[in-house]
């Protein structure tokens, strides 16, 4: 079987000084922001650099496969989902496989004074550190579009809040554009909040919302329909005159939801429902 003797030995005999190449080389590479990161960077470096030394005792030139390489694809997952999180580059994240490649280079010249022996160990190092960057850079890509999804999902939670208005009544009150993912975050906040107020109106104010269009209305009308079924009936307020123009115009129905232009007009609408009216405080004093 096929192995790389030459890069075996000079991790068994080397490592220690291979390491320290290495973390010096990524230290002065970061900079300024070396002070923050060096801890990191020396644990990250030392765990991988062990990892990777018991993975060229297998024959890698064809596939990094077997267990121990899959130790180092956690390994190098892990560390990537930490520079996202750090705030660090796709490139700078790369870059920490990448900058072994010369330590590694260096130990190699001094070890093996064959020069074709040289070429082939140079050569079948730089192909596995090439792969190990792109899997870096693959980790870091994926770990980045996880956690933009995650961010993504808590800033609809919090532009999609419920609020009571009085007993039985809550609004929830929506701003930019009403899409599939989104409806479903605003028709589970509502209904949640149905439940926990046992309200029997709900107002759904489309106010901040710059557009509506067939999809926007069909939308509501999903929202309106769940709500029903929970036992509350819904209010829709914030129709603006070019509002009221669009869904004419695009021809559809609202059936009997009640529309309202503002807020104010819909909270009215929801308290005489429940048997409630709003008056002025002269009015009655003068009644009196």
């Amino acid at each position: 079987m096929s192995k790389s003797t030459g890069l075996e030995k000079i991790l068994h005999d080397h490592q220690t000084e291979i390491l320290t190449s290495w973390i010096a080389g990524q230290l002065a590479e970061a900079g300024v922001r070396a002070p923050q990161i060096e801890a990191g960077v020396r644990e990250a470096s030392r765990v991988f650099l062990g990892l990777f030394a018991a993975g060229v005792k297998n024959d890698y030139r064809e596939a990094l496969s077997g267990p121990v390489w899959d130790e180092v694809r956690s390994h190098l997952a892990a560390f990537s989902r930490e520079r996202v999180i750090q705030g660090f580059s796709p490139e700078e994240t790369a870059t920490f496989i990448f900058s072994l490649k010369k330590p590694l280079f260096e130990a190699l010249r001094k070890d093996i004074k064959d020069g074709e022996r040289l070429s082939d160990e140079l050569w079948a190092l730089s192909l596995v550190i090439d792969k190990l960057g792109l899997l870096t850079f693959a980790a870091y890509q994926k770990s980045r579009e996880e956690v933009i999804e995650r961010q993504q999902e808590e800033l609809l939670d919090l532009t999609t809040p419920v609020v009571k208005l009085w007993d039985s009544i809550v609004a929830l009150p929506l701003i930019g554009t009403l899409d599939s993912e989104r409806t479903q975050v605003v028709m589970e906040s509502l209904l949640d909040a149905i439940v926990a107020n046992e309200a029997a109106i709900a107002i759904i104010d489309i106010t901040g919302v710059p557009t509506v269009d067939t999809l926007v209305a069909q939308h509501l009308l999903k929202t309106v329909a769940a709500a029903r079924l929970m036992g509350a009936e819904c209010i829709i307020s914030g129709i603006r005159p070019q509002i009221a123009q669009t869904i004419v115009h695009l021809g559809v129905e609202l059936g009997d939801v009640a529309t309202k232009a503002t807020l104010a007009e819909a909270l009215k609408l929801a308290l005489k429902r429940v048997g409630m009216t709003v008056v002025q405080l002269s009015a009655i004093k003068s009644g009196n």
